[in-house]
């Protein structure tokens, strides 16, 4: 009898596990309209935010004629890692409020970091959400070039 149990205990398993591996958190990607994620990701990374400190930096480069100066709006992200194979230990997100076209996000296997590009009009939303929720970063690559990364909260009810 035991051997039947432990069969029917193999099967359930079996069933329970998903049919594809779809993105742990795909709830939270928008739709696809372009087919650009019709593949399996290459790599998921998938990190829930622990600690977060904002960094404003100031550059003023001496050597030159006439003299630039540029400051920096950089939020570093630390966390842990939610999937396996996952090697992410942290997250840059820089705000540019000067250019015409962000940087594509980009993962960085030797320093395990992240760094992703907003605009600095989103810099307000990006606080808002560390202080009042649980916050994870997501970062898919596919196979046809095609890289999504997002910051997200988990489902948080309506008060």
């Amino acid at each position: 009898m035991s051997l039947l149990i432990r069969s029917f205990a193999a099967l359930l398993l079996t069933l329970s596990l998903p049919l594809s591996a779809a993105p742990m958190h795909s709830q939270f990607l928008p739709p696809d309209d372009l087919t650009l994620r019709d593949a399996e990701p290459e790599q998921q990374q998938l990190l829930q935010v622990t600690d977060y400190s904002v960094v404003v930096g100031a550059q003023r480069q001496s050597n030159q004629q006439p003299i630039p100066v540029t400051s920096s709006l950089m939020i570093r992200l630390k966390g842990k890692s939610l999937n396996k194979g996952a090697t992410i230990t942290q997250v840059l997100v820089s705000f540019d409020g000067e250019s015409k076209s962000l940087k594509k996000p980009l993962y960085d296997e030797k320093s395990k970091t992240l760094n992703l590009f907003y605009p600095l009009a989103q810099y307000r939303v990006v606080i808002d959400l560390l202080r009042n929720d649980t916050v994870y970063v997501q970062f898919l690559s596919y196979a046809n070039g095609h890289i999504w990364a997002d910051l997200h909260t988990g489902s948080v009810r309506a008060r």
